[in-house]
């Protein structure tokens, strides 16, 4: 945040104090009780400006605020480069990437593009313009959210330096957006029970559902009314929460914008 700008009356003491007495930078800083670098600044704005001292009669506070501070002529939004933002959304969608790494791909080889925190406002701004989608309310407790990691992360064995790829479960309490995360080395059945049972301990309850995709270690049948589920999955859901699954993959092409079913 730029420092307050002293009063008109403190820089003309400034300009009398350099130029009627001679006095340095480090005596009139403290004559005047400003820094050093900000009384440097006044006397080279002044001296950019042509004005030394005395300051002309003509020219009031006012004449000298506009002489020594002029407008910094910003260039318009509109002659900035700016990214294709559908582009953009859709590069969002790839596995691994992220704003920062399309922000980075934006400025390579430009001096004039946008800082990364603009660049972030300006694609909020965008997303706002496109078709709404629908907003869910989750209520408390209601529905952990769960799924598998897309990307693996590799493991290395401290002793033969041998490379294992582990797969990464998730769980995501609706309303809190509180998360418990699990590294497994496969996505198997018994990983799949496994991460839950973990997940709803580190939790310390039980959801009123659980909400998971139709990946094939949970789902055997995907239906947009009744996904028919593994029967381990149905005997682990009887013990502790009702299960959700989302609609099946064939309303996808019709309904594109609903999410979950429970």
């Amino acid at each position: 945040m730029p420092a307050e700008r002293a009063p008109m009356r403190k820089i003309r003491e400034v300009l009398r104090l350099r130029h009627a007495c001679g006095l340095s930078e480090r005596r009139i800083a403290l004559a005047v009780g400003l820094s050093r670098s900000t009384v440097k600044n006044y006397v080279e704005r002044a001296a950019a400006a042509g004005i030394a001292w005395p300051v002309p009669a003509d020219v009031d506070d006012a004449a000298l605020e506009r002489r020594l501070f002029p407008p910094v002529a910003v260039a318009p939004d509109a002659a900035r480069p700016l990214p294709d933002w559908s582009e953009v959304q859709k590069e969002l969608k790839r596995r691994g990437v992220t704003l920062q790494l399309l922000w980075e791909e934006y400025r390579a080889g430009r001096t004039d593009a946008y800082c990364y925190s603009h660049f972030c406002d300006l694609h909020r701004q965008w997303l706002k313009t496109v078709s709404p989608t629908m907003r869910q309310t989750h209520v408390a407790g209601e529905k952990l959210f769960v799924d598998w990691a897309g990307a693996t992360v590799p493991v290395f064995d401290l002793v033969t330096g041998e490379e294992r790829r582990a797969h990464i479960f998730v769980a995501v309490l609706g309303a809190s957006n509180y998360t418990y995360a699990e590294g497994r080395w496969s996505e198997a059945l018994p990983e799949w029970i496994g991460v839950h049972v973990n997940a709803l301990a580190a939790i310390g309850g039980v959801p009123g559902a659980v909400v998971c995709d139709n990946l094939k270690a949970g789902v055997t049948a995907a239906c947009r009314y009744e996904p028919a589920s593994t029967a381990p999955t149905r005997r682990w859901r009887r013990t502790t929460a009702r299960w959700c699954c989302p609609r099946g993959r064939g309303s996808r092409a019709t309904r594109p914008r609903s999410r979950w079913a429970c």
